[in-house]
């Protein structure tokens, strides 16, 4: 696994001077760290995992969205969703995963997986800001499989997106 961490800080849990620096700057968290850590010890059983570059991770409400490179979505729900199941087992949350640097349809998408998106608009409100409206096409007669408002917070920490979702029949 790739990430800006060095690996050998990863693999012994002792910081070098440069990890520690990014460690205390923000620019990673101790949440990023553990998560980190959980991939790489998930490598060995599913080597697709060496070639997928970890960004970072964002934690709302019992759901955990985990950033990764481009083309590396697949890579992590491959094996049958062991990977991510096996992530959410051992953090106890739900587990979303997003494509660094995706354009917004292509986030979105990845975001309500695995429910359709019918269309997505954008709303201009009077005080100038804007709201990305998302239609989803509901399934019969059941709730969707996640947490629409942590969903909605996820996408307001990583892309600074403000959401209003609704459900077409």
């Amino acid at each position: 696994m790739k990430t800006v961490l060095c690996s050998f800080c990863l693999k012994s849990g002792i910081l070098c001077q440069k990890c520690l620096a990014k460690v205390k700057s923000g620019e990673i968290s101790e949440l990023d760290l553990r998560i980190a850590r959980l991939l790489l010890s998930l490598e060995e059983r599913y080597p697709s995992l060496q070639n997928v570059y970890f960004h970072r991770t964002v934690d709302v409400d019992r759901t955990l969205a985990v950033i990764v490179g481009r083309g590396d979505v697949p890579r992590l729900l491959g094996y049958g969703g062991k990977i991510i199941k096996a992530l959410g087992a051992k953090t106890g949350r739900a587990v979303r995963v997003l494509e660094y640097g995706a354009d917004d349809r292509k986030f979105l998408e990845d975001l309500f997986a695995p429910l359709d998106i019918v269309t997505i608009n954008t709303i201009w409100l009077p005080d100038g800001t804007t709201e990305t409206r998302v239609i989803l096409m509901k399934r019969r007669g059941r709730q969707p499989p996640f947490d629409v408002k942590a969903l909605k917070e996820i996408a307001r920490k990583v892309r600074n997106m403000t959401l209003r979702v609704e459900f077409a029949d």
